[in-house]
């Protein structure tokens, strides 16, 4: 593919273009079309100018899915400035050292984190941004610049900065699923690369530049039925914008004109009314958030036809959960796709064909221009063949620029190009790829080497149990066993010793889950993903049994 040397800004400015009517986003019964979008982040910029923010500064984002949203974020990159999301949720001490990490000279917040804004940074002088939502904001600190956002548009529109390929377009920090979390150099040409390769992989288009704006063609040869032409989808925005999978979905849904429903938190019921209301075409998600859907009581017998594609990211899906999605979406294709922020947002997808046969368990084929490997966990160096398990190393033009302040760990992980996900799996033959878990989640018992995720899939397969997570507990013989943490469903019963027969019966004796402990929930983040380290922090600090409403324990045989 063809990649062009345009910034980031270029792709709103080319949805303006090329779809000016169209709605670009929708936030309950407010619209912004693309053409209005655009004028509003033009002058959002200028807005930022005037207050003494300069291309190159960082902006931090402490705004939930919300119109403001994207006002917010193209008028920093119009204005050329670094964005750096947040979680709006974040307490003042993470806040704190994000503001520092990142070096934020602008901070935009919803009234609602106004408070954690103002405790986080009080001895730094930032431009606070704040939008309006209705809500009452706190009283601004003595000395603090705080100026309305709505004030913000009224100083007339920017001219856009133009950025180069290799400036930097977003500080985008780790969802911390593997401890604390690390700020992400994301280059203006990774993200342009990754939604390009994404138009390809799930539309069959391609990005075109004219007069220094960006747009979509659709290459009609080669589209098949699935694939939607710009300008003409509508998709629900349930993953937070300040996470890569909805900020740079949000990036790739503006390149090819899909209209976006913002959804501002998860919550079943409403999520189905507004799929049936709006006749949504896409829906992306995460297997925790559609497991919560099915659980939903107006799911019962639900059929939603206008959807033709379900995708799943942030975590393998289980195959009960597709059998489930399949009777809500009669009509459609359900896909996985993989990825991580090291590699903007996409490695892989599934191939958006009904005859393509992919295999079942497999989060899909590279999207273009990306290579996969698979290593030996001992050796690095060593590329394993088809069918062997090992660490899957990235390579792509989407593969970010390393770590913010981070020399040694950007040296560890980015080599020689190419990316160490720390992520196991292996290939198959045609190249699909089939993810076992993190490097760092493989127990040992007893010299085998046990993945948690196969272990887990088992479990969720079970009609009785809604969401489970597998850990390595230290044990005096077995050197590690594994222990499930599991959430039954609404009115389910089901015995500790029934689930560990359960998965006993369908893995070889060294693969036995052998404790159980049932839970009211389990440890997320905002993408979905579990925190498996506070599962093993919990443990550690409560004990084995203390976290659990009823414990069974196995023998080591």
């Amino acid at each position: 593919m063809s990649y062009p040397p345009v910034d980031a800004g270029a792709v709103l400015a080319g949805a303006a273009r090329h779809f000016p009517d169209r709605v670009a986003v929708r936030d309950g019964a407010r619209t912004l079309t693309f053409a209005q979008l655009h004028e509003r982040a033009l002058r959002f910029a200028r807005g930022l100018h005037e207050h003494g923010i300069a291309p190159g500064d960082t902006v931090l984002l402490l705004v939930p899915n919300c119109l403001w949203f994207p006002v917010s974020y193209w008028g920093a990159l119009y204005a050329g400035c670094v964005v750096s999301p947040a979680n709006p949720a974040l307490p003042p001490a993470a806040l704190a050292a994000q503001l520092t990490d990142s070096g934020a000279r602008a901070v935009v917040a919803h009234p609602a984190s106004l408070a954690s804004a103002y405790a986080a940074d009080a001895a730094v002088p930032h431009l606070t941004v704040a939008v309006p939502a209705g809500e009452e904001a706190p009283p601004a600190p003595e000395g603090r610049t705080v100026v309305d956002a709505g004030s913000l548009l009224r100083h007339g529109v920017a001219e856009r900065a133009v950025r180069r390929p290799d400036d930097l377009a977003h500080l985008a920090y780790t969802g911390g699923t593997t401890g604390r979390s690390k700020a992400v150099r994301v280059l203006h040409r990774n993200l342009l690369a990754n939604v390009a390769q994404v138009a390809w992989a799930r539309g069959a288009a391609r990005t075109v530049v004219v007069d220094g704006v960006l747009g979509a063609e659709q290459d009609k040869e080669r589209a098949t039925a699935r694939h939607h032409a710009p300008g003409t989808a509508t998709t629900l925005s349930v993953a937070p914008l300040f996470h890569a999978m909805g900020l740079v979905g949000l990036v790739g849904n503006t390149l090819v004109g899909t209209t976006v429903v913002l959804c501002t938190r998860f919550d079943p019921e409403r999520f189905l009314a507004d799929a049936a209301e709006h006749e949504v075409s896409w829906l992306n998600g995460s297997p925790a958030m559609y497991r919560s859907l099915l659980a939903a009581p107006s799911a019962a017998g639900c059929r939603l036809e206008s959807v033709t594609n379900v995708v799943s990211g942030a975590a393998p899906i289980d195959p009960e959960t597709v059998r489930r999605l399949g009777a809500m979406f009669p009509n459609a294709l359900i896909t996985e796709g993989y990825g991580l922020t090291e590699a903007t947002m996409g490695l892989t997808l599934h191939p958006v064909d009904d005859a393509a046969g992919t295999p079942p368990g497999s989060v899909g084929l590279p999207v273009p221009d990306t290579e996969l490997s698979i290593r030996d966990l001992l050796d690095p160096e060593r590329e394993l063949p088809p069918g062997e398990t090992g660490e899957v190393w990235a390579r792509g033009p989407q593969i970010t620029d390393g770590y913010h302040g981070k020399v040694d760990l950007t040296a560890d992980q980015f080599r020689d190009g190419w990316l160490r996900t720390g992520d196991v799996g292996h290939l198959d033959e045609r190249g699909f790829l089939f993810l076992s878990g993190r490097a760092k989640d493989m127990l040992i018992y007893k010299g085998y080497n046990v993945y948690p995720l196969p272990l887990e899939d088992l479990l969720a397969g079970h009609p009785a149990v809604a969401a489970a997570a597998v850990i390595g507990v230290p044990h005096p013989e077995a050197g590690e066993i594994p222990a499930a943490y599991v959430v039954l469903r609404p009115a389910a019963t089901a015995s500790a010793e029934e689930l560990m027969a359960y998965v006993a019966d369908r893995v070889a004796p060294y693969q036995r889950v052998r404790e159980l402990h049932f839970v009211a929930a389990l440890p997320v983040s905002a993408a979905g993903k579990i925190l498996k380290t506070e599962l093993r922090a919990q443990r550690a600090e409560l004990g084995t049994t203390s976290t659990g409403t009823s414990t069974s324990t196995g023998g080591t045989r």
